[in-house]
């Protein structure tokens, strides 16, 4: 190896953002985990890295430091030799010191996504490199970047927020704006897919009790209508795609599917929906540098959705949806949405009418690796019945918290619900007060291709003044997600 490639150009730690430096022998590496003069960070590095490249001009095969194993798989992906840089790369990532991997992570990342079409194999090198380092800023930039190319968006969002709540740079932070500002233009299709067996206690949401109260006195509930216990399959997943228009606007078109399955078919519960309109970016596209932490997006989408329960037609609704969002800063983001649809009720047209909804949240990264959300909800149904019209009011909050390579998630919410009238076989009006919480982990330590465990506890309580609707259900989810 000649000493030649030392003198190669590299990207500081600042190089996530795409900022390269010139080629001079003191450039620092992407994550500085090696010295100016092409040292090993420590002396533990130096000692354990030592690999061994044939060289095509040797008759014997080259002991190379890991310095000089760096620049080898640099001056290799720079002449397009890709299979060998990557090889080179892989060679450190497994390096005893921790800086050294991480540092060959990042680059044969950067290599994947950029020259070898490999977008999800760098997200889920790049997250290995967080679990370990929690607040590499530039770790986590180069992350947004990479889950807006594979169309997740809000997880894009999400590590842009995270990397805000670091101290930043004023350079940094107005990239930071400048990439979160942009980042809904940085992908023009994407889908994700979650599987799992869903165990539950309840999975009709039915009451418990064997009887019914009356104006006319109690019946006795047939055995359907009473709470079953049971194993499903639960998928759930979505496709979409943009379509540029003219200036800030573009054409989103998205479908979205789920389906719970059990042995017995009388309680499959199966949506898909689909939704095509507008999405502009307001205030303009920013340029980079420049301050773009207040532009905002709105999208505007008519919709069309169809529920089946029991391989029966359940609940056909159209209308039209929208939704804004707006960053505040680099750590939070506002969010609103609000949909008119046309409900038809299949098995019962008394239930059928308008609904209108809103809602109002906001996100906020409290620290690298640590973040949560609020969100408040109104909804009013008009139905042909007013024993089925009803106002319904709530909130929610979560919180995520990654610990190693692990993140668990905790959410809690709670839903009222007024109905506008009783219904003439029962004695009052229906009031329900909803609790629901979940807590779930993602297991990035057994991931296996692009894919992670993931295992989620449920639990939901409904009180009500109709015990037909008053159920408690705890249920869980076991299967896989994506694992970045």
């Amino acid at each position: 190896m000649r000493s030649r490639y030392l003198t190669l150009g590299s990207v500081q730690l600042i190089g996530a953002l795409a900022i390269v430096q010139p080629h001079h022998a003191q450039a620092q590496p992407y994550m500085a985990a090696i010295s100016g003069d092409g040292t090993p960070s420590s002396a533990a590095g130096a000692n354990a890295g030592v690999a061994q490249i044939p060289d095509p001009a040797a008759s014997e095969p080259q002991l190379l430091t890991p310095a000089q194993l760096f620049a080898y798989a640099d001056a290799a992906a720079a002449q397009g030799d890709l299979d060998l840089a990557e090889s080179a790369y892989r060679a450190l990532s497994d390096h005893p010191d921790r800086k050294l991997r991480n540092e060959a992570r990042f680059r044969l990342a950067r290599l994947y996504a950029d020259k070898m079409g490999r977008p999800r194999d760098a997200a889920v090198l790049l997250r290995h490199i967080l679990d370990e380092e929690p607040d590499i800023t530039a770790v986590r930039v180069e992350l947004a970047r990479i889950q807006a190319q594979l169309g997740n968006i809000q997880a894009a969002r999400r590590e842009l927020r995270a990397a805000g709540a670091g101290a930043l740079p004023p350079r940094v932070e107005r990239l930071i704006r400048f990439y979160a500002s942009a980042l809904s233009a940085r992908q023009k299709e994407g889908g994700n897919l979650e599987i799992a067996l869903a165990p539950t206690t309840n999975i009709n949401r039915a009451t418990d009790t064997d009887t019914l109260g009356t104006v006319i006195g109690d019946f006795t509930l047939a055995k359907d209508a009473q709470s079953k216990s049971g194993i499903g399959l639960s998928l759930r997943g979505q496709a979409w795609r943009k379509v540029a228009l003219t200036g800030n606007a573009e054409l989103l078109l998205r479908a979205s599917a789920s389906g719970n399955f059990y042995r017995d078919s009388r309680f499959e519960d199966i949506g898909i929906a689909f939704q095509a309109g507008p999405q502009w970016q307001l205030g303009g596209r920013p340029q980079p540098g420049m301050r773009g932490g207040r532009q905002g997006r709105l999208s505007l989408a008519p919709t069309l959705s169809h529920r089946w329960y029991g391989r029966s037609s359940y609940l056909l609704s159209y209308g039209l949806t929208g939704d804004w969002q707006r960053p505040l800063g680099t750590r939070s983001q506002l969010r609103m949405d609000a949909a008119a649809l046309h409900e038809d009720n299949r098995q019962s047209r008394l239930r059928g009418g308008m609904r209108y909804t809103f809602g109002l949240g906001v996100d906020h990264a409290l620290t690298p690796a640590m973040g949560g959300g609020l969100k408040f909800d109104a909804a009013r149904m008009v139905a042909r019945d007013p024993g089925y019209s009803n106002v319904t009011f709530g909130s929610g909050a979560y919180l995520f918290r990654e610990i190693g390579r692990t993140t668990l998630a905790a959410a809690a919410s709670w839903q009222h619900l007024e109905a506008d009238e009783r219904l003439f076989l029962f004695p009052e009006k229906r009031r329900d007060d909803r609790l629901s919480a979940s807590l779930s982990g993602t297991f990035r330590a057994l991931t296996f291709g692009t894919f992670a465990p993931l295992l989620r506890l449920r639990y939901e309580r409904n009180f009500s003044t109709i015990e037909l609707y008053d159920f408690r259900r705890f249920g869980a989810d076991i299967g896989v997600v994506a694992a970045f």
